[in-house]
């Protein structure tokens, strides 16, 4: 099931997608979803981040593709970091390149959204506490990332989350395409079956160090193949099985 976050006259709701039409939720999707009556057209609606965490949780390096790109050795744990919630935007929304950075980067990535309430979550558990999958862009500062003696400031800036277009609830993630476009031309390419770490292994790790909760966001790394973005550039995050994230720089 397709399930949307978007503005419609003004009001913020979830819903069902199907072709071009949404079918709105009575309720958010955290829980049993129930439909309400009529359909909107998704021209006459804007999509907003299909979450709303309190945290966005990212791992640096899980692709084996990109830890050989990069020369770097195979993690023993995952490398977690966050980005704020204030980072976040939606599909079609525009990713500002700060004044004063000097290289903007994307990163293509799945990005799971949480759907119950965990905390030492079991591995062989952790599906149930998930609510979909989508696409995520995790926008990096470099030059400031390998400047500072940590990731904050490098992936924090507004827009810096590019996430969407919708959730897609029912999805096997083990062997799924991602790919990455820039202005038309591929730049990243790979599967999920070259995950380091399981999806089912980062929610548990992650939920042993912190309480994850509804809407909260784990995002699974990025494969080989990043480059970087400057202004007016086009930028879409395609994952099979979900769809396509397309974000304009400006």
């Amino acid at each position: 099931m397709k399930i949307a976050r978007f503005l419609y006259k003004k009001e913020i709701r979830w819903g069902k997608l199907k072709g071009n039409y949404v079918t709105p939720l009575l309720k958010g999707p955290f829980g049993k979803i129930e439909l309400a009556s009529g359909r909107i057209p998704c021209a006459r609606i804007k999509f907003l981040p299909p979450a709303a965490p309190s945290k966005i949780v990212l791992v640096g390096l899980n692709y084996r593709d990109h830890a050989q790109e990069l020369k770097m050795k195979v993690p023993r744990q995952p490398l977690i970091f966050i980005k704020p919630n204030t980072a976040l935007i939606g599909h079609r929304q525009e990713i500002v390149y700060p004044r004063g950075v000097r290289r903007l980067d994307y990163e293509a990535e799945l990005a799971v959204v949480i759907g119950a309430k965990g905390r030492f979550i079991p591995e062989q558990k952790a599906r149930k506490y998930i609510l979909g999958y989508t696409c995520l862009n995790d926008v990096t500062a470099r030059d400031l990332q390998r400047r500072d003696s940590q990731w904050t400031r490098a992936k924090s800036f507004d827009t810096f989350c590019p996430l969407g277009p919708h959730l897609e609830t029912k999805l096997n993630p083990q062997d799924l395409k991602i790919r990455l476009y820039l202005n038309g031309r591929l730049k990243q390419s790979s599967s999920t079956a070259n995950f380091i770490f399981s999806i089912e292994y980062l929610v548990s790790f992650i939920s042993r160090i912190m309480t994850l909760l509804p809407g909260d966001i784990v995002s699974t790394g990025t494969p080989a193949g990043v480059g970087s973005m400057k202004k007016k550039d086009t930028v879409e995050v395609e994952i099979e099985g979900i769809g396509r994230l397309t974000n304009c720089v400006i």
